[in-house]
């Protein structure tokens, strides 16, 4: 199977995703490169743990760029604090090759999907009310909606 039906798979999956969605995707992909680095640790792979690493470490970056401190500065000053700690984790996990510091930042980045996915389903039933567009966040092993069956979601660089 050729590279091209998965890219534009994701293409058009992160193309069409409203920003709650997109930030749910930065969640799973932060969450599966933490989960593949934790197997490279296991299998010794020590480039595949840097690489994987890399990648968690560049979606938590990107989701600490997206702060938005004009809306909520409380609100932005305390995530901006979270996404240090994952930060740090995922540094001191790659540094140390480290399984404990990946599962803190794991049970750290699983809690704040639930929380964002909680969020969204929230969010959605109070558009349902006053008539808005639909706002659905699949769980965690759910794949998007008119994804093939058996397919993921690949947040591939």
């Amino acid at each position: 199977m050729s590279n091209a039906a998965p890219n534009s798979y994701l293409r058009n999956a992160v193309l069409t995703a409203t920003p709650e969605q997109l930030h749910l995707m930065l969640y799973d992909g932060a969450i599966r490169f933490s989960l593949q680095a934790r197997d490279a640790i296991e299998a010794k792979d020590h480039e595949a743990l840097y690489n994987k690493l890399s990648r968690a470490q560049a979606i938590i970056v990107e989701m600490q760029n997206g702060l938005r401190p004009e809306v909520n500065a409380d609100l932005c000053e305390r995530m901006a604090g979270i996404y240090a700690f994952l930060y740090r984790k995922l540094v001191d996990a790659c540094v140390n090759r480290s399984m404990t510091d990946i599962d803190d930042a794991l049970k750290i980045l699983r809690y704040q999907r639930e929380t964002w996915a909680l969020l969204m389903d929230k969010v959605a039933k109070a558009r349902a009310e006053t008539d808005g567009p639909p706002v659905h966040a699949p769980a965690a092993h759910e794949p998007p909606p008119g994804a093939p069956a058996g397919s993921t979601l690949c947040l591939e660089g």
